[in-house]
């Protein structure tokens, strides 16, 4: 069984294209394509359930036409549509570090590396600007927007899921 701690978010699937059991797949992390795995995994129903990919063709930078294995007809498409897609982490940690997609720190607890307190857990990513954002949920309920800069990330904790933040005095103030 497929456990929600084993996998992260890429995408969602959207609407059914066409009649033969081809779907919009709506992606955020392309991964899926730069490495060797050659299934998706959907939520349906609240379960985790992988899909192989039989093909797939790309409609621009973050959209593709997915035909996957089993689904072959408009009806067996609705059971995705707007079904969260993920993959497992374990295709994240096969490749180097200036490969990682900044959706793997989702869910990790940042800490700040100064004193060692705890600023939140990162619930999102912000990438519609050309300076990204992690989106930080804090202990006390508020959110925080803190840039994604390689400068201010000073250890990667990946077990614990903990990055250690080195952040500019007043940061978090704001």
């Amino acid at each position: 069984m497929i456990k929600q701690e084993d996998v992260y978010q890429i995408g969602r699937m959207g609407k059914a294209h066409g009649l033969k059991g081809e779907i919009n797949f709506q992606f955020t992390d392309d991964l899926w394509d730069r490495t060797d795995c050659d299934y998706l995994i959907c939520e349906v129903e609240g379960i985790l359930v992988p899909f192989f990919i039989e093909e797939y063709r790309f409609r621009s930078d973050s959209t593709a036409i997915m035909k996957l294995d089993g689904i072959d007809n408009v009806e067996a498409v609705q059971m995705l549509v707007n079904s969260p897609v993920y993959l497992e982490k374990k295709y994240q940690e096969e490749l180097n570090d200036d490969e990682v997609s900044l959706n793997y720190f989702i869910g990790f607890k940042m800490v700040d590396g100064d004193n060692g307190k705890d600023i939140g857990t990162i619930t999102d990513i912000d990438d519609k600007t050309d300076n990204w954002l992690f989106i930080v949920e804090r202990t006390d309920g508020s959110e925080v927007m803190i840039p994604a800069h390689e400068e201010f990330i000073t250890e990667i904790q990946q077990e614990e899921r903990i990055m250690v933040m080195d952040l500019p005095l007043g940061l978090l103030d704001l």
